[in-house]
């Protein structure tokens, strides 16, 4: 169970969380929003990727979802500002490694996807992301973080697009990392990442009742970041 006490410090308009679908551009505005206001952009599905890689170095089976609730509970996760310029865009530490190249490996993104639909790791890991959120000047990203994590996030946006622009958006990042991609297995693969993320027992997604709506299809990043802009500007504005 996450643990909703919070700091008699906490600035809750210096907490932004960004939510919504796959490829629907959470990271690429979370991290221009974050270097635009000088705060940490964290990206949410590295814990998962984390404890994944974690559990492969381990060799603990992928089915195993009480053993892997337990590395979850167990192991210290953290996400940083970017410590070196090699084009990551925040430093991940399991302990004292790190691993912020190491989770990107083919076999985690073979098995992330399980990991992260199991209850006890969910609840584990949503309760490092709050840790982490807490300490405000954050800018968080993923599917669940103004429902679940940090609720009390003064700023929350959900930021969707239809089905089809999602996919063509996929499409063209695996085409320029030189991928071979079929248009029609992206869009199935992401309707169906859309059914089990919408449909899942824990934490499922769909926007916080107070978050902003941002519909980005037919925009590029500058329009979306503009409009994000916008909303941070107001918010931030209407409470001074």
């Amino acid at each position: 169970m996450i643990n909703l006490d919070t700091s008699q410090d906490l600035n809750p308009l210096e907490i932004i969380t960004i939510d919504g679908p796959a490829a629907s551009g959470k990271s690429t505005l979370g991290q221009r929003l974050a270097q635009a206001l000088g705060y940490l952009y964290f990206d949410t599905g590295v814990m998962y990727r984390a404890l994944t890689w974690l559990a492969l170095q381990q060799g603990i089976s992928m089915t195993d979802e009480e053993t892997l609730a337990a590395l979850a509970e167990k192991v210290p996760i953290e996400v940083t500002p970017p410590s070196k310029e090699d084009g990551r865009a925040y430093d991940v530490w399991i302990g004292n490694q790190d691993v912020t190249w190491a989770i990107r490996q083919p076999q985690v993104d073979d098995n992330v996807s399980i990991v992260s639909l199991y209850r006890g790791v969910r609840q584990a890991l949503s309760a490092q992301q709050r840790r982490i959120g807490l300490r405000g000047k954050v800018v968080m990203v993923g599917r669940d973080i103004g429902t679940v994590v940090l609720p009390e996030a003064g700023i929350k946006i959900y930021l969707d697009a239809s089905l089809e622009e999602r996919a063509r958006r996929r499409c063209a990042e695996m085409q320029a990392r030189s991928q071979n991609v079929n248009y029609e297995e992206v869009l199935q693969s992401i309707r169906e990442r859309d059914r089990i993320d919408s449909t899942r027992d824990i934490a499922p997604l769909r926007p916080a009742e107070d978050a902003v709506y941002i519909d980005s299809d037919g925009k590029d990043i500058d329009q979306i970041f503009e409009a994000a802009m916008q909303i941070v500007c107001s918010r931030q504005k209407q409470s001074s």
